[in-house]
């Protein structure tokens, strides 16, 4: 018998580094925005936020995600995408690498 792979947050979020913000041209990871990873056998569930609620792209995002999320798991594993907004994003949320690519130290 044969079982699919399993998935983990290492590797939900390896996915998500795919996912680009086109305003800032930095992946999603990086900047903070993927706030919880949840696996279990027949769901991936992702919180994600974004920098502002006003922010443009947030729709296009998701939609990425998702599609990124789609390549990863097997068939018939549900991906679920939460849009959060608590606690606010702010820069403090970002890799090291990010911050230092924008400039941004301490």
């Amino acid at each position: 018998m044969r079982t699919s792979p399993v998935i983990t947050e290492d590797a939900v979020r390896a996915a998500l580094r795919s996912v680009i913000d086109p305003e800032v041209g930095m992946n999603i990871v990086d900047l903070g925005l993927v706030y919880g990873v949840t696996v279990s056998p027949d769901t991936l569930h992702v919180d994600l936020t974004m920098t502002t609620p006003a922010c443009p792209m947030g729709e296009m995002i998701f939609d990425d995600a998702e599609r990124a999320l789609r390549a990863l798991a097997p068939p018939g594993v549900a991906i679920d995408l939460g849009l959060v907004w608590d606690p606010p994003w702010g820069p403090e949320k970002m890799s090291e690498h990010a911050r230092e690519h924008f400039g941004w130290h301490g």
